[in-house]
């Protein structure tokens, strides 16, 4: 498993890590399919308290070592006590005593961002969280967020980013490439909408690119995402053989003729 930079840090996390929105359907099986993802080197998995999936990650988690460990405070609990509140409960429901990155869920204007930021200072200095994020995020908001921290830097934006959504290309990805912020890209198969028949002929344009790789249309998708400056991707497996096959898609690298093809088809 390839490894990027996370932000300015210096340290390297896994280009491909786990989603774990919407699971909670078949427990049991979804635990499996991530100790799979751990062994095959996706040892990176994001989970948020909104997404109520921590408990699940932390049974995952549970015995193993060396994960990089992600999750996202809630919008309505950004007010300073608020935060800390939920990082504690994130920190009980994961069962571990630090979080890797702790981010910002989504934007919430209705409260001083320099409260929300003080209050994730204090949880870098107490040691119950090591980075700093932001999820959905636009420039400006970054920009302020970032003026509202003294001693630390943003070193993530968790956006959706697939080949069928590129939102972020309008300017947000080059301004993270150029402050050196990680971009994390959620839902990076577009929730399956990569396989409707309505985007047949993009499918058949990534499943004939994977023909001379020996690779599916995911891992394709998926590499497309990977070939970016600064970008990483977190697609969910609910089973063991999803894991094995998005795994599969961090040791190859498209040719700049593909990366420009499927650039160009939207």
């Amino acid at each position: 498993m390839r490894k990027k930079e996370l932000g300015k840090t210096g340290e390297q996390i896994p280009e491909l890590g786990m989603g774990t929105w919407k699971l909670g359907q078949n427990v049991e099986l979804e635990i499996l399919a991530m100790k799979e993802g751990f062994k095959n080197g996706m040892r990176f998995v994001d989970t948020a308290e909104m997404y109520h999936t921590e408990d699940i990650v932390g049974r995952a988690i549970s015995g193993e070592s060396g994960i990089f460990v992600a999750t996202k405070v809630s919008p309505n609990h950004f007010a300073y006590d608020d935060v800390i509140k939920s990082c504690d409960s994130s920190l009980r429901n994961l069962g571990i005593r630090t979080i890797d990155l702790y981010q910002l869920h989504w934007p919430n204007p209705r409260v001083q961002i320099k409260d929300t930021m003080k209050a994730m200072e204090k949880l870098v200095e107490d040691g119950k969280i090591r980075h700093i994020g932001v999820s959905n995020f636009s420039v400006d908001e970054m920009k302020a967020a970032q003026d509202a921290l003294k001693r630390n830097e943003i070193v993530s934006n968790q956006v959706e980013y697939s080949v069928l959504v590129r939102d972020v290309e309008d300017g947000l990805l080059d301004f993270c490439q150029r402050e050196k912020v990680t971009v994390i890209a959620y839902s990076p198969l577009a929730m399956g909408k990569l396989f409707d028949e309505r985007h047949a002929k993009l499918n058949r344009l990534l499943r004939e690119t994977g023909r001379g790789y020996g690779k599916t249309v995911s891992q394709v998708a998926l590499n497309w995402l990977l070939c970016k400056d600064g970008v990483v991707a977190i697609p969910k497996a609910a089973s063991v053989e999803h894991a094995v096959e998005n795994a599969g898609s961090s040791d190859f690298r498209l040719s700049e003729k593909d990366i420009e093809r499927i650039d160009h088809f939207l």
